[in-house]
């Protein structure tokens, strides 16, 4: 009995489900480690969140959609998922490759800072952006960005394969 609700992700209305509910907790651990820990983003994990901004109410949709027997749109819904969490998985991959200095990333927060002359100088010598090719934080030898790598990896595997299936719950 207790394996049934896990076998059952393959199912679409689950399936979206899940995608909404884990977008909210990489979010929320996202904003937890920047305000309570003291962790700030560098502009590639800002752009990072932006997927799971997107992933939740459209698995929400996704969801009441499969719920009600929409069973087009909503698969339809969950394969735009499946494509989100893909590229959110590049971006990952890559920002982890920036870390690991396979390549070189965006020269906003990897370069040498820009020189800016007048009074915009003066309001740039306060401001300081996190470094994209320093992770501030690992477990287990990974930094968030490949945390985040797997963890859309998998979401895109859920809604990739939901969205094939014929069942509807």
């Amino acid at each position: 009995m207790i394996a049934r609700p896990f076998l059952s992700l393959h199912s679409p209305a689950p399936a979206a489900l899940l995608v909404a509910a884990t977008s909210a907790f990489a979010l929320a651990a996202a904003w937890f480690f920047q305000l309570v820990v003291g962790l700030a983003p560098c502009p590639l994990c800002l752009d990072q969140r932006i997927p799971y901004y997107i992933g939740l109410p459209l698995g929400l949709v996704a969801f009441v959609l499969l719920a009600r027997g929409q069973t087009r749109t909503g698969r339809a819904l969950l394969a735009l998922l499946a494509l989100l969490m893909l590229g959110n998985m590049g971006l990952a991959l890559f920002h982890a490759g920036v870390e690991w200095r396979f390549w070189p990333g965006p020269t906003a927060c990897t370069g040498a800072p820009t020189v800016v002359t007048g009074d915009i100088l003066s309001a740039l010598k306060g401001a300081r952006v996190p470094r994209c090719d320093e992770a501030a934080w690992r477990l287990f030898g990974l930094s968030m960005a490949g945390w985040n790598a797997l963890i859309a990896a998998a979401l895109a595997g859920i809604a990739g394969r939901a969205a094939a299936t014929g069942r509807t719950l």
